[in-house]
């Protein structure tokens, strides 16, 4: 496996797609080789990035219109966003640049690196399908997503007002995470007084706990009429 694979979490079968997903045809045509540069590679990758991106904000945000929906999908799909992605993955070391491209700053170029992170999961779609894109995609996406805000919908603060109101504090422990780098998994628990009243999971810590606040929120609707009937 070599450097890049392990910054990815992805093994290809094809290295070759992989070559090509980081070759800009400044190079190719400095070799005679007009057609094969990372573009086509690109124009998928940015399909599939779209896919994944509208589907999990679809997902998880039915309180959304279209417009705004497609306002959240263009605040994480864009190219300074792309970029700053390249460069934690360090894509710039790894393109392969025709001289007057490298000479002109061509590694750190942000439509460049938005490009190449694009071509990248196009290879990963082509060479492992689109499961493996889209769990790498939403690892790539996850920190950003969890900025997204819900409207009128944060269950944390909800919880902690409800909870002030009688004395009380919520604590949040995480109890589980589980799955590749590419696809993790967390469980978190909520307590009050060491008593836990809600459990949720996510594919954030962040997600895990705004889904135990959720279940909380329900137990703590559902503790009058326990009381009632005892």
């Amino acid at each position: 496996m070599t450097a890049l694979e392990r910054a990815l979490g992805v093994r290809f079968r094809d290295r070759d797609l992989l070559e090509l997903a980081l070759r800009h045809d400044s190079f190719a045509h400095e070799r005679g080789h007009a057609a094969e540069h990372y573009e086509r590679l690109e124009f998928l990758g940015d399909a599939v990035l779209s896919l994944v991106v509208s589907d999990y904000l679809f997902r998880q945000y039915p309180e959304y219109s279209e417009g705004e929906l497609a306002k959240q999908r263009a605040r994480l799909v864009n190219e300074v966003a792309l970029a700053h992605l390249g460069r934690h993955l360090r894509l710039g070391g790894y393109l392969l640049l025709g001289r007057g491209e490298e000479r002109g700053g061509g590694r750190d170029r942000p439509g460049l690196l938005a490009d190449a992170v694009e071509a990248v999961l196009g290879a990963v779609y082509v060479d492992a399908g689109y499961g493996v894109a889209h769990a790498l995609a939403t690892k790539w996406l996850g920190d950003l997503i969890d900025t997204l805000p819900r409207r009128a919908v944060d269950y944390k603060s909800q919880l902690q007002e409800r909870l002030q109101e009688r004395g009380q504090f919520p604590h949040y422990q995480m109890v589980q995470a589980e799955g590749p780098d590419h696809a993790r998994s967390f469980r978190v628990r909520v307590e009050i007084g060491g008593q836990v009243i809600g459990e949720g999971r996510g594919h954030s810590k962040k997600e895990a706990e705004q889904a135990a606040a959720e279940e909380a929120l329900r137990w703590l609707e559902r503790a009058p009429r326990r009381a009632r009937r005892a």
